[in-house]
């Protein structure tokens, strides 16, 4: 059985599709996944990126975009109220409930079906109250972690979410779940120089800022 980290935040609509869609992505092979909740914000801060809503036609994209992968997978979704949004108390829920995959469907659910609005308080307490989380959401043990746990990311090489780890490899997006599934089915490519020599290039010309 091969163990596969999940990185996600569940800000991320990509992060919600493929978690949705992982079971049958990865139907036959055997796997076990740790599912590791994440500060995206922090990661795009470290890496010196914006995020899709920053830019207004990426943002417009980004949603058409999400709409449309749900419809092409018969994966219920509805944009939350308002997005972006502060993801930091599901983030420490998921931590502090032990982040299985009924607590992160929860939390994903929560965001990205229904409608409404992802941070409002008595939703956020009528999950808490659901999911019963074993420690205090807002102790700092649980702040430490989510911290942690995002430092750990960059330091491997995360960029974005969802990102799966699994053998030291990392594999980023929903599209990605296709390589994955061949990684875990042993595909020689995985281990002969194709992948490395995927890496090689290195870019002529770096733009100034």
């Amino acid at each position: 059985m091969k163990p596969i980290v999940f990185w996600f935040d569940p800000i991320s609509p990509f992060a919600y599709l493929a978690f949705e869609r992982l079971p049958q992505a990865l139907e036959g092979c055997s796997y076990s996944v740790d599912y590791r909740p994440l500060l995206f914000a922090g990661l795009l801060q470290h890496w010196g990126q914006k995020g899709p809503a920053e830019i207004e036609p990426k943002r417009a994209w980004t949603y058409r975009h999400v709409a449309w992968l749900a419809h092409q997978h018969g994966i219920p979704l509805q944009m939350p109220s308002a997005h972006p949004f502060n993801p930091l108390q599901l983030l420490r829920l998921c931590i502090a409930a032990e982040s299985n995959r009924r607590v992160v469907e929860a939390v994903m659910r929560h965001v990205w079906r229904g409608g409404a609005d992802a941070a409002d308080a008595a939703r956020l307490e009528a999950l808490t109250r659901e999911l019963a989380p074993a420690r205090e959401v807002t102790s700092g043990a649980i702040k430490a972690e989510l911290r942690a746990n995002t430092d750990v990311a960059m330091a491997q090489g995360v960029f974005g979410v969802p990102t799966f780890e699994c053998d030291g490899k990392l594999f980023w997006g929903l599209e990605a779940l296709p390589m994955l599934r061949a990684s875990l089915r042993g595909d020689a490519w995985f281990d002969g120089p194709a992948w490395a020599e995927a890496n090689a290039a290195r870019p002529a010309h770096h733009r100034s800022r």
